[in-house]
């Protein structure tokens, strides 16, 4: 074999990754997808696509992943508010993103764009681990949109008796609970009507808006809604401790932060670009040290 071809071989593939939202800043996806990238021997890089930073919208999606493309990413991961949106752009869908409706990871490969959906299995791997014999009989879920079809399909998955949304949007929620329900006839899927009514009698609340957000700061409801029988899932990250989490601690609720589920989904996203399997544990064990850092 010749020195070139030997050299070839050895030199680590590389991947060009990049994530698409809105006021995307403060995300600590792509420190996680490199480092790891790197622990795993790769020439791993990683970009923010910023549609506030940019001055853009989302009619410039389309745009965006043709220019992808054409500079050569592997992938591109979507987060808040393009989940949805992006579908119509995509050329195929994995089972789970088109039973959600929502894609949060998009496949670059062979000229076609696949989308996947790994929020909900992040959701799923961070509840169990954090809250691992939580009551899911009667879960109440803040949030019908692309992250909350995502955390609620992974909520029934678990083993939900029970589930009521809630959204601004009355009909995405009612939306949102009919496909649920067909989907999950062992379950209760409901749209809420009344909120304090519904948390009342709730073993758990879900939360999964942008609400809370270093740049949406505050509460998604109520404090005085809140009972210490609950245990409350938060999927903000940025910051770990989110006013909802602050309020739901202060009284003696159970809480899961939105940290388990960036770095599940996270590990998942990679595995799907790369087609190697990264070290979760090493991922959480980051993600940690950048929330100190």
């Amino acid at each position: 074999m010749s020195t070139s071809a030997s050299n070839a071989q050895a030199t680590p593939r590389s991947y060009l990754v990049g994530l698409i939202g809105s006021g995307i800043g403060g995300s600590l996806t792509p420190a996680m997808h490199e480092e790891e990238g790197s622990r795993l021997g790769l020439h791993y890089v990683y970009r923010r696509i910023d549609l506030e930073a940019l001055k853009l919208d989302m009619s410039a999606l389309s745009d965006l992943l043709t220019a992808a493309e054409r500079m050569g990413y592997n992938g591109l991961n979507v987060t808040y508010p393009c989940k949805q949106a992006i579908i119509p752009l995509l050329d195929e869908l994995s089972d789970d993103a088109r039973a959600l409706g929502a894609v949060n990871t998009v496949l670059l490969k062979d000229g076609k764009r696949i989308g996947h959906n790994t929020d909900w299995s992040g959701f799923a791997r961070a509840f169990q681990r954090g809250l691992p014999d939580a009551s899911l009989k009667r879960v109440v879920q803040l949030g019908a949109g692309g992250a909350g079809a995502a955390v609620a399909h992974a909520a029934l998955t678990m083993g939900a008796k029970s589930l009521v949304l809630f959204d601004v949007d009355a009909g995405r929620a009612a939306s949102l609970a009919e496909e649920l329900q067909k989907r999950f006839p062992a379950s209760t899927v409901s749209a809420g009507m009344a909120l304090a009514e519904s948390l009342a009698a709730a073993t758990g609340l879900i939360h999964a808006t942008p609400t809370g957000m270093a740049k949406l700061p505050g509460l998604p409801l109520p404090a005085e809604l809140l009972h210490r029988d609950l245990w409350v899932a938060d999927i903000v990250y940025f910051p770990i401790r989110t006013a909802l989490l602050q309020a739901a601690e202060a009284i003696g609720c159970r809480t899961l932060s939105g940290g388990g589920m960036a770095v599940y989904q996270a590990v998942d996203a990679m595995r799907i670009f790369t087609g190697q399997e990264p070290d979760a544990e090493r991922v959480y064990t980051h993600f940690q040290s950048l929330l100190q850092g």
